[in-house]
């Protein structure tokens, strides 16, 4: 019997077009996970107030980082799927990716695994650090796909690896090896934001309620996206020997006029070059693959910003993408939990 492999990212648009980028948007939208008010209310903000304009915006930045094959995300995932299923190097492991919006859809990776021949399926939902609107809706698109499959019982999935050692020593080595080219007068880690109500749902008597509550991980905030961001970026920063002088925690990608958590990206950027820093190294250690995040929102706008605001220069270090210590960690992962059941 076979040991099906399933890795899961956030997913792109089918091709940097309007259209493409409206049909993907709104499937994203829609997600209860990721806009949490009434199915009406949500809806007409999603068709009505948001994609018809945000798809033209979107479609322009999807434009300036496509590459040849496809877009990064899709590039990246694939890449990353077959060099893992390379590394495990054996008949007895099937590897599928997914995408949770878009394409290669969950329902139809899942499909490939729900054969006879398989009789588990682990899953990686490529998600550093645990969100609702990223990992719970990953976990639950499967759960629901597989039931129609008939192969939940199958399935076996991995938790957040913010703190899993491996993951902090591959992003460290990407940051130690930019840096070492491209020296920095300052490292800024830069998470994808959250609406800080995400965060209050989950701990409400915990989250927010003081300016350090995110400062360690106790049993009072344990799944609390924030407190996480901080962990990856203080254990990244000890490993590269980067004392807490020389970087800084941000926040990117807010959407509407909801309070989300900071402190936000661009403003950073700004309160650094004020303060004379000139040379600005930004890591995004809750993307394990470059995407439009990364390539168009930090390595475009964010550095046009820094450099308006008096800076010299902004590099992005790139993420994990298909990197060979992040191929090792991704196989080890999985060879560890197919040895436990």
């Amino acid at each position: 019997m076979k040991t099906g492999i399933l890795l899961i990212n956030l997913g792109t648009p089918d091709a940097p077009t309007p259209e493409a980028v409206g049909r993907y948007l709104r499937e994203f939208l829609m997600d209860p996970f990721v806009i949490d008010i009434p199915a009406p209310l949500r809806w007409f903000l999603v068709n009505v107030l948001i994609v018809p304009k945000r798809k033209y915006q979107s479609a322009t930045a999807y434009q300036k980082v496509q590459m040849t094959e496809g877009s990064p995300l899709l590039v990246h995932t694939r890449a990353l799927g077959e060099k893992v299923a390379a590394k495990l190097a054996h008949e007895n492991y099937v590897v599928e990716y997914a995408m949770r919006y878009g394409n290669p859809s969950i329902a139809s990776s899942l499909t490939k695994l729900s054969g006879p021949d398989v009789s588990r399926i682990i899953v990686l939902p490529l998600y550093p650090q645990y969100a609702k609107s990223s990992f719970e809706t990953a976990v639950v698109e499967t759960k629901n796909r597989a039931a129609e499959l008939g192969c939940e019982d199958r399935l076996m999935f991995l938790s957040p690896f913010y703190d899993r050692p491996e993951f902090i020593d591959a992003f460290a080595h990407n940051v130690s090896g930019h840096l070492a080219q491209e020296p920095a007068d300052h490292l800024v880690f830069s998470f994808h934001s959250l609406p800080e109500k995400h965060l209050v749902k989950l701990h409400p008597q915990h989250c927010l309620r003081t300016a350090n509550c995110c400062d360690q991980i106790t049993g009072a905030n344990l799944n609390c996206y924030r407190a996480q961001c901080f962990f990856t970026a203080k254990a990244i920063a000890r490993q590269v020997g980067l004392p807490p002088e020389r970087y800084t925690v941000s926040f990117q990608s807010r959407l509407g006029r909801a309070k989300w958590i900071g402190p936000t990206t661009e403003p950073t950027l700004r309160e650094l070059a004020s303060r004379g820093v000139k040379r600005v190294a930004v890591a995004s250690p809750s993307f394990v693959a470059d995407c439009l995040e990364t390539l168009e929102e930090i390595a475009i706008r964010a550095r046009q910003t820094f450099i308006s605001a008096g800076g010299e220069d902004l590099q992005l270090i790139p993420s994990l993408n298909s990197g060979p210590r992040w191929i090792d960690a991704v196989a080890g992962w999985l060879e560890s939990a197919a040895d436990s059941r």
